[in-house]
């Protein structure tokens, strides 16, 4: 593992670089969140082959016995690319008052490490919506997450807002290549769940997503957390929002350091009041498309033979 002063320079330089540039909802014209460098110490390594038809997991087991845990899992048939979240989509209104589903963009970054642990230490399971770049940066932190249980989707390669893109073709190649980046990073196959950047929706995109199956994901309450600095503030507003609408698809960030540390009180407060976590999970993964596999593997610069995790190539000695 990363030493914690490493970690610590990541998780500051993360924020400097991109702050509210990665807004869920910030229009941009390029890059938003993705057009992050990852740190130098950080070479992007080589995708992996993914294994399997299945990527079934089972969670460790929960050792916590006052855990807020998890109390249903719901699994969806994404055929015909349904939409959820009341937002933009109100037809698939499934949770029961007082439930909730949190979900998470824009990683996987250093952040998403207290994430994890926040959820685990309460035997949470969550659903993130990695970018593609983020996830060849970081595929451990997207390892950890698979075998936590939790559900992984995709939310474009770089984070860009489609309804920007005139050429329809490279809209679609920033779907699929955030499709292939996050399996490929992952090792495993992932959930046909897919999140468009800024909650933008180009009905011809819709439809194209529609076609490959793929479950589109808008939110009940956006916590807006890309533009607080302060955990207490992120907890507020999801609270907040909750106590109005009863229930809900929660969007974070974990992405965000703010996000990262309100994790453990956000989710005190909702076993305090009462709150029920709904787990998603998919009935099929989705399927990766060669040509945008073969796309990814050449965005990699720095080629390299080994494929060894950082831990086992660098450690502190004093």
């Amino acid at each position: 593992m990363r030493s914690a002063i490493a970690l610590i320079l990541l998780m500051s330089a993360s924020v400097a670089v991109l702050g509210p540039a990665s807004a869920q909802r910030a229009p941009t014209t390029g890059s938003a969140s993705a057009a992050a460098t990852p740190p130098a110490a950080t070479p992007a390594p080589a995708p992996s082959a993914i294994p399997g038809p299945s990527a079934a997991v089972t969670p460790p087991k929960c050792t916590n016995p006052n855990a807020l845990g998890v109390s249903r899992t719901v699994e969806i048939d994404t055929a015909g690319g349904p939409g959820f979240g009341g937002e933009h989509f109100k037809q698939h209104d499934f949770l029961r008052n007082k439930e909730v589903v949190l979900t998470f963009d824009d990683g996987p970054w250093p952040t998403t490490t207290a994430v994890l642990k926040a959820l685990a230490d309460e035997c949470v399971r969550a659903t993130f919506f990695p970018i593609g770049k983020h996830a060849t940066y970081y595929p451990e932190i997207l390892k950890a997450m698979h075998e936590a249980g939790h559900t992984i989707g995709s939310h474009t390669w770089s984070h860009k807002n489609l309804e920007s893109i005139k050429d329809p073709a490279e809209a679609k190649a920033e779907i699929e290549k955030g499709i292939s980046a996050v399996s490929m990073s992952a090792g495993v196959p992932i959930a046909p769940f897919f999140r468009f950047p800024a909650l933008r929706h180009p009905p011809a995109l819709v439809t194209y997503v529609g076609e490959r199956n793929l479950g589109i994901f808008s939110t009940d309450m956006d916590s807006f957390d890309f533009k607080m600095r302060k955990p207490e503030q992120v907890v507020n507003a999801v609270m907040t929002k909750l106590k109005k609408f009863g229930k809900g698809i929660v969007l974070m960030h974990d992405f965000q350091t703010a996000t990262s540390q309100a994790v453990p009180d956000l989710l005190a407060q909702l076993k305090a009041e009462g709150y029920k976590i709904v787990h998603m999970r998919a009935r099929d993964p989705v399927k990766p498309l060669a040509e945008y596999d073969e796309m990814v593997k050449k965005e990699q610069k720095l080629p390299t033979v080994s494929t060894r995790p950082t831990s086992s190539v660098i450690r502190t000695v004093e």
